[in-house]
């Protein structure tokens, strides 16, 4: 545990030598605001409002039906994807983005469980951990009730003992949501495949954040969003990836006219496109994918300034930096970190947890400016857990130094006490 804190003036110094301090001008920060919720919504990137305004006024509002050809609609999903790509270890032509990433693990699970169904039939057990995110379990069930597997769930540290020769598909969160620890996704993919499993990965707390390579991993599919650290808007479009050996094996399920080989044919039976393209379902939402393509845009900004190991490296000195000053800071108020110490296994959000009052001190905290948001007990965490992401784009280190001091002050006036603070509101 670190005894000595660290002062303001030595974080001005970290933001002043900070390589990637101006990818922060591209975003619009609310003036005033710390916002540590990055991890669940993306602040608004600067350029996104006039490029959606003129897909508006322009390519919907002059140019109507025109724009599917004029502006390249039709081809946006692919186009995004390959941006998308960049960062997440896949070729050009290898990501789509489109629908919710719910519907895409829809499409990604059921496809994995098609092929293993045709290669081992005799294999029926869906693994996953216990606290994963759970739509993802939801999805997970659903279909396991549908096709005749079951869904096995385990704690983290249980699944490499959990992967047994009758596991046909072994689906986790890169990330987990909760407590910001990550799985290695070379060593986790290795394990599978020697007892004959597929691998499906959601990589909604990873895109964007932490670096991935999905195919020198040699995974085999994968999902994500846009919204969290990719910065694409509220409900944003999400993204699949699948293994180049799996794309042309099986339909995947929702086997829609985008999803077709030749959608403007019209024809009345279905003919899968080849490639990533048949994973489309419908049309999709332009003026979204347009903010998501801005987005894109805005973040592939930084490859100029040493990519994703530059990303990762300040990502790793701000969650360090934030669980130092809680150590040293907080030490009287019964804060626990359920993040994991060790670099080589946390993404890039801080979790504390604490066995009273978490909701209303996050509430507290956001009164005063401070955005974080809060989860509640579960697994090996009973207690609740306050949640901080830390997005390298735009966060700075006096950014996470004030939010400590904030969280300090709250905690020694009792502060979070105040009956308003734990009124319960519909979004935690």
């Amino acid at each position: 545990m670190h005894t000595q804190s660290i002062t303001l003036a030595e974080c001005l110094a970290l933001d002043q030598a900070d390589s990637l301090r101006s990818l922060r001008d591209l975003y619009q920060v609310p003036e005033g605001l710390i916002y540590l919720d990055g991890n669940s919504l993306g602040v608004l990137p600067k350029a996104t409002p006039a490029r959606v305004a003129a897909a508006v006024a322009q390519e919907w509002g002059q140019d109507l039906i025109k724009s599917w050809n004029s502006a390249g609609w039709f081809q946006m999903p692919l186009l995004v994807g390959n941006k998308i790509a960049r960062l997440i270890g896949a070729e050009e032509d290898e990501v789509v983005a489109a629908d919710s990433t719910s519907i895409n693990l829809f499409k990604v699970l059921s496809a994995a469980m098609s092929i293993s169904e045709a290669d081992h039939p005799e294999k029926k057990i869906i693994l996953s951990e216990r606290t994963n995110f759970p739509t993802d379990l939801y999805i997970a069930e659903a279909l396991c009730k549908e096709r005749g597997f079951t869904l096995k769930l385990v704690e983290a540290d249980e699944l490499e003992i959990a992967l047994q020769e009758d596991v046909a598909v072994l689906m986790l969160t890169h990330v987990n949501y909760r407590t910001g620890a990550m799985f290695n996704m070379l060593a986790m993919t290795a394990a599978a495949h020697n007892v004959g499993a597929l691998t499906v990965w959601d990589l909604a707390h990873s895109a964007g954040a932490v670096p991935v390579d999905l195919n020198g991993s040699e995974a085999d599919f994968a999902v994500g969003c846009g919204y969290k650290y990719l910065n694409g808007g509220p409900g944003a479009p999400a993204f699949v990836w699948v293994n180049a050996m799996h794309t042309n094996r099986f339909w995947q399920p929702l086997s829609g006219w985008w999803g077709h080989s030749a959608p403007f044919e019209f024809t009345s039976d279905y003919q899968p496109a080849t490639g990533i393209a048949r994973y489309q379902c419908g049309t999709q939402p332009i003026l979204s994918l347009t903010a998501l393509d801005t987005a894109l845009d805005t973040f592939l900004e930084v490859e100029k300034l040493g990519g994703m190991p530059a990303l990762r490296k300040k990502s790793l000195a701000l969650t360090g930096l934030f669980m130092r000053l809680v150590q040293v800071e907080l030490s009287a108020h019964e804060f626990g970190i359920a993040t994991p110490l060790d670099e080589e296994m946390r993404g890039s959000q801080v979790s504390l947890t604490r066995s009273e009052g978490a909701y209303a001190i996050v509430q507290a905290l956001i009164e005063r400016g401070v955005v974080g948001d809060f989860r509640a007990g579960d697994g090996k965490f009973q207690a609740d857990i306050l949640r901080f992401g830390l997005t390298p784009m735009y966060t700075r280190f006096v950014d996470v130094w004030h939010a400590v001091r904030h969280l300090k002050e709250v905690m020694d006036s009792n502060e979070w006490q105040q009956p308003r603070f734990s009124h319960k509101k519909a979004v935690t």
